[in-house]
């Protein structure tokens, strides 16, 4: 018997960015991470100081990822590394990661873009942004560089609902992420938004709700995110004080969690992450031991075919 064929025409019971990728660009396309020294509103005091409470950028920033090193320097140790680990990988984008990867002159960005783009190995661009560091004028520089590169802009919105965008010193609204999102698709341009579920004050119940909003957004991709206690931010200290505001989910907890909101949301998006990873050195609370995040996808995947489920089956436009 053929595998059954979901409607973005994969045996998977999700639309995995991954697959989309193979079919789309002919393969993976292999994120190099590139920390080019920006800042962030929410740290230098234009819309905020100390940054939301539950960042600290060495937990998702690899090492060879330092601020003072040439552009092209991080590309060739990023090649290094991922095609240790990625021996297949046979195309490259740099990915802008750390903070807010718009928050620059116009000029400014033209110039560490150019870096990037003029190594050879790199084929596109993918930039981490927040929602209020973009205007006409950055989205239509971008929009001209994906008539020839391989585009997408990825932005943190981590929650749909302003009392916790409040809570966690976000320095943004939901309204802000939705406008930024429309002026980022409404150019042609690859749209991601990244998620972060189990922030305090959601409920199990908030959390899948989020999901009619998501589905709202003109958004082409999507990564989810546990909440994680990363040392050395406010969260921590929070956490430290009072535990009882936090409900960590365990891994099966997680995995029931994500079988649930997967049901719930909108076909049409690709799927590019289940969880993050941080070392787990700097993670204070509840851990996962050493379960990777591919594995974690591996347990959703086989939890949404034993409910004899999929992406979607819940939707309603």
């Amino acid at each position: 018997m053929s595998p059954r064929l979901y409607p973005w025409e994969s045996p998977r019971p999700y639309n995995a960015w991954s697959e989309l990728c193979r079919q789309r660009y002919g393969g993976r396309l292999q994120k190099l991470s590139i920390n080019a020294g920006f800042s962030c509103p929410n740290r230098d005091g234009t819309v905020g100081t100390g940054g939301c409470t539950f960042c600290n950028n060495e937990g998702f920033s690899p090492a060879y990822c330092l601020p003072e090193k040439p552009i092209h320097a991080q590309i060739d140790e990023g090649l290094e590394f991922v095609r240790r680990r990625y021996p297949r990988a046979n195309r490259f984008v740099a990915y802008f990661q750390p903070y807010s990867n718009t928050y620059a002159s116009l000029q400014q960005l033209q110039k560490v873009y150019g870096q990037a783009l003029g190594h050879p190995a790199v084929s596109g661009l993918v930039i981490g942004t927040r929602p209020d560091c973009v205007d006409e004028e950055k989205l239509d520089y971008l929009a001209a560089l994906s008539q020839k590169y391989f585009i997408k802009v990825e932005y943190g919105v981590e929650s749909c609902y302003d009392d916790t965008l409040k809570r966690i010193c976000r320095g943004h609204n939901f309204a802000d992420a939705a406008l930024a999102i429309a002026m980022t698709s409404g150019r042609g341009l690859l749209t991601g938004i990244h998620m972060i579920l189990g922030l305090p004050g959601e409920s199990r119940e908030r959390i899948l709700a989020q999901a009619g909003l998501i589905n709202g957004l003109a958004i082409d991709t999507i990564k989810f995110h546990q909440l994680q206690i990363v040392r050395d931010t406010p969260m921590a200290g929070e956490y430290a004080r009072f535990p009882e505001r936090f409900a960590l989910f365990g891994l099966e907890e997680y995995v029931e969690l994500m079988a649930d909101l997967v049901e719930r949301l909108r076909p049409g998006i690709a799927i590019d992450r289940f969880s993050g990873e941080i070392p787990p050195r700097l993670i204070l609370g509840k851990r996962w031991g050493k379960v990777r995040a591919d594995q974690v996808t591996e347990m959703i995947w086989q939890r949404l075919l034993e409910r004899d489920t999929y992406q979607g089956c819940l939707y309603t436009a």
